[in-house]
Order: C-alpha cells, then structure tokens, then sequence
C-alpha cells in the first residue's frame, strides 16, 4: 500500500527539474497524477516514466498564467481523473533583471505565473475539494529568494507573496480539512543556473543537487501523516529539511506615551542596532553597519 493510494494529484511545471522529481515520487506513492506544463513534450516523456513504473499519469499543456488556463486545468484533471485530492503549484520562471532596470513586462510575466497562477489553481482546486468534503492537500512553492536576491525583485516579490497567501489560506480552508503549506526546494535545475551566475555569490560552481531529492517531503504533506501539519514553509532538497520560522517582531521596546524622534535616535542605534541579521537569501552578515553612501565611480 503506498500513502497516496486512491489520490489524484496535480502537479503544475511537472515537465522537468524539481516538478518531474514531485511527479516520480507522488506516482511511487500510489496518486495519479496529471503533469501540467507548457511544454507538452516534456510532459509526455515524465508521464511515460510514470507509466513504464506501473502508474498512472496524464499531462496537460495548459497555461496557468491566466484564470481561463487555471480553470481549463482543473476541468481536464477532473475529467481524466475524476477527483482531486493534492495540488502542487510548481510551475515557475524568471525574469531577473536588476531592480533599476526591470520593465513591467519583466516583473508581470514572473508575478501572472507564480502569484496568480498559484493563486487561481488554488481558489478552483479548493472549490473543489470542499464540494468533495474529503479535504485536501495543497502545497505550495517559495524560496529563500524572498529573503532579498540581487536582480530578483519580480521573483524575491513573488514567493514572498507565496508565503504569505499559504499561511492565510491554511487559516481559512481548515474548516474544510484542506491543508495548506509551502516549500523551498533546492536543485540544479535550468532556472538554477540563473542564480549560479548572479552577483549574489562569488562561488563559481555549485555542487550538483538532484531535484528529484525534493518529492518525498510532497508525498509526505499530500499524505494523512501530514494530519496535523498546515501554515507551514519547509526548506527541502539535498541533504536539507528544514523548517522556516514564521515572520514575527523581534526584540520589542515600549515607551509609555509613545516615541519622540529624539528619543528614536537615542535609542535604535543603542538597542536594535545590534539585532540586525543576516541579509539576503545566501544570509550574508548585515553589511550596511558602516552606512549606506553614494559609490565612486
């Protein structure tokens, strides 16, 4: 018996990379699977692994980037698959460009894709699974990028964005026994060669990482020994699982009638000053204790 036997899943971007690796293992897992990808030769050739293993796979080319392909996606799934029980809103791209030169074309085509693509496969998925009334898994996809990446201002804004709409809908779809959480994989992957050759870094080569290393934590939060676990964003790939603190205030004063300006200046830089982490999504030391100025050229 696999954990998700008798499960339909929906893989968004399932086609290559770190979306082929999830579809591998939900399928090893017992769930049917409907790969979506643009590319629907990628997609047939992930859907035949999945067949030639005993699975059951069907693709779909859909563009997620708009309600009208979201809403095509979950028909096809529902008429191949007749249920669905996991989504897995993988499906990505970039467009990095520095902050000062970025078009609006730039930043939509990243924010249509990731944001509101997320956001319509999973509004009409959970429509779904609330009419079922069996609950459901949705599990999303975020990164550390969020944390602030050089020439990443679309994609950094975007799976911010991600993290923030997984903790607000496991809140609301509880009461339907959806699930709701995110990850943070990591894999050398087409998009990862991007990163590799970005300012953020000064490593020439990283270590090669299988992306298929991130599919057991998505069977895992798909599957019912994931009951209890909803809200939350995971780090994952290679050796790594881990779990990302929730946003919260740190160090906190207070002031009884509130904070003059004169009283800021002489408390900040004494007391919160200190406090200031490590900045940007490869957590470099704060780098700005000596100020920011204007750079010679």
């Amino acid at each position: 018996m696999g954990l998700l036997d008798n499960k339909s899943a929906i893989v968004t971007g399932g086609g290559r990379g770190i979306g082929r690796g999830h579809c591998l293992s939900l399928a090893k897992s017992g769930a049917s699977v409907l790969i979506n990808d643009i590319d629907i030769d990628e997609a047939k050739k992930v859907a035949n692994e999945i067949k030639n293993i005993g699975g059951v796979a069907h693709t779909s080319s859909q563009d997620i980037s708009s309600r009208q392909g979201a809403e095509n996606l979950i028909n096809e799934c529902l008429e191949k698959l007749n249920s669905i029980d996991i989504l897995v809103n993988n499906a990505g791209i970039l467009r990095d460009k520095s902050f000062l030169k970025m078009t609006d074309e730039d930043f939509d085509a990243v924010w249509n894709t990731h944001v509101k693509g997320t956001f319509w496969c999973s509004q009409l998925v959970s429509l779904v699974m609330k009419d079922q009334g069996n609950g459901g898994s949705i599990v999303n996809t975020t990164s550390g990028a969020h944390f602030g990446n050089f020439g990443q201002t679309n994609y950094s804004a975007a799976k911010g964005a991600i993290a923030s709409m997984t903790y607000t809908w496991s809140i609301e779809l509880a009461k339907y026994g959806i699930r709701v959480n995110a990850i943070g994989p990591t894999g050398t992957t087409r998009m990862s060669e991007t990163f590799q050759s970005s300012k953020n870094t000064n490593v020439d080569k990283f270590p090669y990482i299988d992306p298929t290393l991130n599919g057991p934590l998505v069977v895992f939060l798909s599957s019912e020994k994931a009951f209890n676990i909803s809200g939350q964003v995971f780090g994952c790939g290679g050796d790594r699982l881990a779990l990302m603190i929730q946003p919260h205030y740190g160090k906190t004063l207070t002031k009884d009638g509130g904070w003059s300006i004169k009283d800021i200046e002489e408390t900040l830089p004494k007391d919160l000053l200190p406090e200031f982490g490590n900045l940007g999504m490869l957590s470099m030391p704060y780098p700005f204790f000596d100020g920011v100025y204007p750079q010679k050229s």
